[in-house]
């Protein structure tokens, strides 16, 4: 039996998310599944997927137009198989407090691709993060990396779990 293929692409403006998508698709391929990591500007055609994980980064409550515009792009295709959305996004230790819901226009994403369900990851602003805006929060002591491995993992395995009950 061939392993599921899975396609875990992301919308990143300064590499976080990215690297969220990259723990992500690693744990997948631990767990003997074949996972691709792409950006989502580079997702055409998901047909050749099983499943897929689409993230995005937050900025001022709006999730990445790169993100948004694969969901968009691949909607018809994507009701047709599993999918799991996540954020990354804030730069504070909330995601690891409480679940965070998706913004409007993630809900809205969920409901019309039939998502399985959405998490939310801390996000990364730090001195290495382009722009003056993440400079002035680093400047002011708000920046830092609150991206949690062990949780990106945790949630990784449940995917793999969940697509094993399916086979």
């Amino acid at each position: 039996m061939t392993a599921k293929r899975v396609l875990v692409a992301y919308g990143s403006k300064h590499g976080a998310t990215a690297g969220i998508a990259s723990e992500i698709g690693r744990t997948l391929r631990e767990d003997g599944l074949d996972a691709v990591v792409l950006p989502a500007d580079d997702v055409d055609d998901v047909r050749g997927f099983d499943a897929v994980v689409l993230g995005g980064s937050l900025y001022a409550g709006r999730w990445s137009g790169k993100a948004m515009h694969c969901a968009e792009r691949n909607e018809h295709y994507l009701k047709h198989r599993p999918v799991w959305l996540f954020s990354s996004g804030p730069v504070d230790s909330s995601a690891e407090q409480h679940e965070i819901p998706p913004v409007p226009a993630v809900a809205r994403q969920m409901e019309r691709l039939g998502a399985r369900e959405h998490i939310t990851f801390g996000g990364s602003i730090t001195t290495s993060t382009p722009g003056l805006i993440a400079k002035a929060v680093v400047r002011h002591g708000r920046g830092g990396d609150f991206r949690n491995p062990e949780r990106i993992q945790t949630w990784a395995h449940h995917i793999s779990s969940e697509l094993a009950a399916a086979a």
